[in-house]
């Protein structure tokens, strides 16, 4: 038996390749599915069973094209309703692996047809579950992103999904393993550990969510406490996978059309396309198209296209950095944005060289920015998470976190120079192109971001362990 956990960071998600005797099942795959293929190809092993934990909505699964390419059959839980072929399992229904078995444990809360699947080895002796959305580390899947097609409050949907823990998961042996869909970073959760595999009974001891003494109502407050609104391209995602896709090979082919600069610009009046310029922050800084949006393909890419362009069908247009074309429109389509249009042929070097109108950013770094703050007081704006912000922030900064700043923009002198800074340079620089691309143009973005303001000495607030706020 082998079980290899197939991570992406910048999606913090992770599949499953589980091969016994010749036979394989995928889990929770990623879009992409050759590398699953070739998985079993050097196995010497088929593809039997591709299963799903349940109806994805923070990215897209390779579910639909790698059965269509292997013919192996796509298992959901009790309740799921796709519109494509799938069995749909019954709770404590088994399927045969190799010289294993794995059984499908229906564990709603997170979702009604959420489930999770329990590996037991040869022996029969339980091993492993994949519990999804069901149980990270160190926190459990949020209850509030399948109220609208389960018709049930966030609260009903936890109380649920304590009945599915203490029934489902808890009564397991210590010395399972737990194999989450998801670890920190990942907005299905709150809490949720760095690490990505760990033991039952490590979980019992130090997740909140599995005290033993933990009643029904203590649950239900704990885990909707504090809970933000999902991004807008959740259900977009969760529509996908039910339905289904295009394939990924032929939403490359039509992103990766090399277009000229008199082209790109042609065709950006011409669809409405948004220029997404997912170069380093550093260089978006020094010059970019006027109203593009940054969001740097080298930081967390995915989620913050999805939190912040929100519409799968958006045009999209690229500036990328030389021979990162088919990874930007790889990462855009796991989180459904499939409408790429084309690139930037040359990049942004070939736009300067026709004499196009360009823009830039202000940067300063934090000993300036103190220097100036030592002189008078200025509106400075941080754009990191509330979490980050109560910890410690900039004396009298205001918070305006990038996930909804869309919802601040009168917050912003129209009049005066304002600074903007996040954790470390990246986010900031995005808040810096929405809001240029909204007119705001009297913004100073500090570079380096807190960690910089920390060690230029610049008043903060007194810290606040995150680990103390409810």
């Amino acid at each position: 038996m082998k079980i290899e956990q197939i991570y992406t960071g910048c999606l913090a998600q992770g599949a499953y390749y589980i091969e016994s005797n010749g036979e394989v099942a995928i889990i929770d795959p990623l879009r992409e599915i050759q590398p699953y293929i070739e998985k079993a190809e050097n196995d010497t092993a088929t593809i039997k069973y591709i299963f799903e934990t349940h109806f994805h909505a923070d990215f897209v699964s390779g579910h639909v094209t790698l059965a269509k390419e292997t013919g192996a059959a796509i298992i959901y839980g009790p309740n799921a309703n796709p519109s494509f072929d799938a069995i749909i399992a019954q709770d404590g229904q088994e399927f045969t692996l190799g010289n294993i078995t794995i059984i499908a444990l229906h564990t709603p809360g997170h979702t009604m047809e959420s489930t999770t699947y329990l590996l037991r080895d040869k022996t029969g002796k339980d091993h492993a579950i994949f519990s999804g959305d069901t149980l990270f580390l160190g926190d459990v899947g949020r209850p509030d992103l399948a109220q609208k097609a389960a018709d049930m409050t966030q609260e009903e949907l936890a109380e649920t999904l304590y009945n599915s823990l203490r029934t489902k998961i808890m009564p397991l042996a210590d010395d399972v393993i737990v194999y989450p869909a998801h670890g920190a970073g990942s907005a299905c959760g709150k809490n949720m550990m760095k690490e990505t595999v760990d033991t039952l009974g490590n979980q019992k001891r130090m997740n909140y969510a599995l005290r033993s003494d933990m009643t029904k109502e203590e649950f239900v407050k704990e885990v909707t406490d504090g809970l933000l609104p999902p991004p807008l391209y959740f259900p977009l995602n969760v529509k996908m996978n039910k339905e289904g896709y295009t394939d990924i090979d032929k939403v490359i082919e039509k992103g990766t059309r090399p277009l000229s600069p008199n082209d790109f610009e042609a065709l950006a009046n011409e669809t409405g396309a948004i220029v997404l310029d997912v170069r380093h922050q550093s260089e978006y800084v020094k010059g970019h198209i006027p109203r593009s949006i940054f969001i740097g393909i080298d930081g967390g890419f995915a989620p913050w296209v999805g939190a912040l362009i929100a519409d799968v069908q958006q045009p999209i247009l690229l500036v990328t950095p030389e021979g990162k074309v088919e990874e930007t429109i790889t990462r855009l389509s796991r989180v459904g944005f499939d409408n790429t249009l084309g690139y930037l042929d040359g990049g942004f070097d070939a736009w300067k060289k026709t004499d196009k109108e360009y823009d830039t950013i202000t940067s300063i770094d934090a000993s300036k920015f103190k220097n100036i703050l030592d002189k008078e007081a200025v509106p400075v704006f941080d754009v990191r998470k509330e979490s980050e912000f109560i910890a410690e922030h900039v004396d009298k900064a205001h918070h305006t976190p990038l996930d909804f700043i869309n919802d601040y923009l009168s917050e912003f002198p129209k009049n005066k120079s304002f600074y903007v800074h996040c954790a470390g340079g990246y986010r900031s620089v995005i808040a810096a192109s929405i809001l240029k691309s909204r007119g705001i143009h009297n913004l100073i973005d500090i570079a380096g971001g807190f960690k910089d303001i920390k060690n230029a000495g610049i008043t903060t607030t007194d810290y606040v362990c995150p680990s103390t706020l409810k």
